[in-house]
């Protein structure tokens, strides 16, 4: 049985690599795979912008969130569940972060992510809504979140329209960010956040590098564990690179795909693998057995 399962799931890893290397967002091209087998349905629900308060008051007041349970505890039971929530680059981070932590015994990676979502839009998918009932389904005891590249767009609360940028942008991006921990939190499970990636086109990379600027604040105040990505996917003189050099060899390979905002595989390997050690410390795991690259 072990056997099928490992040959599967080899086949969705494979299937995961190609489709991101070559789909952009936008483009459904894996239904809803799973490493677990039992992830929970992506049905959109109604939104919940007549719930949210009026006033987008600064964040900054919020109350600190509390800590969760430590991931060792869990460990030590023998089961860690992992879940990796967000949109097409969570996708691939989902993939590797699996290759990356495969030969930890009672460790499962789950995906949770969709194409084409974000914190911006939920008259489209309402992602508190939906991570509810993600985890009302599928419990998990860490989330490992990337939203962002579908999120340079107003968002609208009650009527009224923020403009991408501005203050009251902010404000209810950050509100959303919280809620979204809080969510989680409050549930027990360790949140774990990645930054997006430096990208190609400069106009784009300076709306990506504001939500850096928000989700980097929010996680800072809250706590949260934020992985920064920025410097990791830039080259030696800290520019934008579809090639770049791997870790201990040295040898540059091909980290991004055509559209300069996705990554390859071994891209996707690379911005997860602190991720991975964020984990195995967290957790108290034993380091991995062999490289993951490639």
């Amino acid at each position: 049985m072990r056997a099928g399962v490992n040959a599967v799931t080899a086949a969705l890893v494979v299937g995961v690599g190609i489709g991101l290397a070559l789909t952009p967002d936008g483009r459904s091209w894996l239904a809803r795979p799973t490493l677990m087998f039992g992830a929970a349905a992506n049905a959109s629900a109604p939104s919940r912008v007549a719930a949210e308060a009026p006033a987008l008051a600064s964040t900054a007041t919020a109350p600190m969130i509390r800590a969760t349970s430590p991931l060792r505890d869990k460990a030590a039971q023998g089961r860690l569940r992992i879940g990796v929530f967000g949109d097409s680059m969570a996708d691939g981070v989902w993939t590797a972060l699996y290759r990356d932590l495969r030969d930890q015994p009672g460790v499962t990676v789950t995906k949770f992510s969709e194409v084409s979502t974000g914190l911006s839009r939920y008259d489209y998918v309402d992602i508190h809504a939906k991570t509810a009932r993600q985890i009302a389904d599928d419990p998990v005891d860490a989330a490992v979140i990337l939203f962002g590249t579908n999120d340079a767009q107003a968002i609208e609360i009650n009527g009224v329209i923020h403009d991408f940028g501005s203050d009251g942008w902010k404000a209810a991006y950050a509100r959303r960010v919280d809620d979204l921990v809080a969510l989680l939190r409050g549930q027990g499970i360790a949140v774990y956040w990645i930054g997006l990636p430096e990208m190609k086109r400069a106009g784009f990379d300076a709306r990506m590098n504001l939500i850096n600027a928000v989700v980097s604040a929010r996680m800072a105040a809250l706590g949260v564990p934020f992985i920064e990505t920025e410097t990791l996917t830039r080259d030696e003189a800290g520019e934008y690179n579809a090639y770049l050099a791997e870790t201990g060899t040295g040898r540059r390979r091909l980290m991004r795909a055509n559209d300069g905002i996705h990554m390859t595989m071994a891209g996707y390997m690379r911005i997860a693998e602190p991720v991975a050690e964020r984990i195995r410390h967290d957790a108290g795991l034993a380091p991995p057995s062999e490289p993951t690259g490639g």
